[in-house]
């Protein structure tokens, strides 16, 4: 169905994101009261004045978002309404209300988060939860879950596909929970959030038009209906949230832009892309798994520390005695100070106290660790350091995805 009306719904589309970043602009100054006075907001602590600015504005975002593609609902379905409602195209209509579901459960999920704060458990199984709907519809309209063997492997093997059946739906499942917390453990600075989503959209909106006359069209075109709204207000929201920044976005942007990209990605049927488009989110992710999993100290806010005398931001520390560490926290704590200390992605100080070694290391995320390897620099500039190797991980992403991947897999 949105394969046969592609032509008017993509310019709807379009003409979606044009309106939702419109109507955001407009509305965020006159929400800024209402959440300040209900008690969501934060202080700037980068800042000198450390002023107080209104926090979880993704909840507007989400919420124009939700509208937006509400109202387009009925454009597709429109003619089979009114002419042929015998053949109504059920399977389509499922999907795409699925799809919108699996978003607004995120969307309530990081708002909750914002105003309850969640303990990490239930932010790593709610979104596995919240995928289940997407998923059944997915085995229900007898989704791919084949993957291609890359040329070299194929005499190996004997085949030149391999069925992983229920083993791809734990994938896509965990891919649901990676993009819900990716983006919000990657994030600390004015305009990071908002500015890296921006760019994944775009770059997923530009491979799924790449993709739009390909054998999978038809996903690509439903992937297209549901990202470039986003974009539009994902725009929006970066104009208030840049440096300085007007407004914080919050766990609710966050949790609501990670699982639009995943639904996104399952639907269009390129869910391992996806993770292509997302290289500074997983690299983030893998750097900082040994505080994540406890097995080193985790400090409640790994954000950089602000030095204001100089306006500039410093890589935060945590301090720990690495022989009160569980084996694997060791082992951790080795591979960070004899291997990434020496590619200047950690810094590890060691001292001696009452007769025990304590150690000083650098908080493990990829924010703290282009401030170890570039020095510590204004928030503004760490911003654009950190969105142009967004910009150059899309560009390795394209080059791995077309001229490299053709190596690997043929046509």
């Amino acid at each position: 169905l949105f394969q046969a009306y592609s032509d008017w719904l993509i310019g709807v589309s379009a003409g979606l994101c044009a309106v939702g970043f419109a109507s955001l602009t407009w509305l965020m100054p006159r929400c800024r009261q209402l959440f300040l006075d209900a008690g969501l907001s934060g202080r700037d602590m980068a800042k000198k004045d450390g002023r107080v600015i209104p926090e979880a504005q993704g909840v507007l975002a989400g919420a124009v978002y939700l509208c937006l593609l509400f109202a387009f609902i009925p454009l597709p379905f429109a003619d089979a309404m009114l002419n042929n409602p015998v053949d109504f195209p059920h399977a389509d209509f499922v999907l795409f209300i699925t799809a919108l579901l699996c978003v607004c459960c995120m969307l309530f999920l990081g708002f909750a988060d914002d105003a309850l704060n969640l303990r990490w458990l239930v932010k790593l199984v709610l979104p596995c939860v919240a995928s289940l709907p997407l998923l059944m519809v997915y085995y229900v309209n007898r989704g791919w879950t084949r993957v291609v063997v890359p040329l070299p492997l194929r005499p190996l093997l004997g085949v030149e596909s391999c069925e992983l059946g229920p083993l791809y739906y734990a994938y896509m499942g965990m891919l649901a929970v990676f993009c819900t917390n990716a983006i919000n453990i990657y994030a600390g600075v004015n305009g990071l959030e908002s500015g890296q989503s921006l760019l994944i959209a775009g770059s997923l909106v530009v491979f799924n038009a790449l993709e739009a006359g390909g054998e999978f069209a038809y996903w690509h075109r439903l992937s297209l209906h549901l990202l470039l709204p986003y974009v539009g207000v994902c725009a929006a929201l970066y104009r208030f949230n840049r440096y300085p920044a007007q407004v914080f976005v919050g766990d609710t942007f966050c949790y609501f832009s990670g699982m639009l990209f995943a639904v996104a990605g399952i639907l269009g049927h390129y869910s391992k892309t996806l993770l292509l488009f997302q290289l500074p989110q997983v690299a983030n992710f893998a750097l900082s798994m040994p505080q994540l999993f406890r097995l080193v100290p985790c400090p409640r806010h790994r954000l950089p520390r602000f030095d204001p005398a100089k306006d500039q931001l410093q890589p935060s520390t945590v301090e720990f005695c690495p022989a009160r560490l569980s084996l694997l926290g060791r082992l951790c704590y080795l591979v960070a100070s004899r291997i990434l200390a020496p590619l200047r992605l950690v810094a590890c100080k060691v001292e001696l106290h009452d007769g025990e070694e304590r150690a000083s290391m650098t908080n493990l995320t990829l924010i703290n660790a282009a401030l170890v390897l570039f020095g510590p620099m204004h928030e503004a500039k760490l911003t654009r350091l950190l969105l142009a190797l967004q910009i150059a991980c899309t560009a390795l992403a394209f080059a791995v995805r077309y001229p490299v991947a053709r190596l690997f897999y043929g046509a």
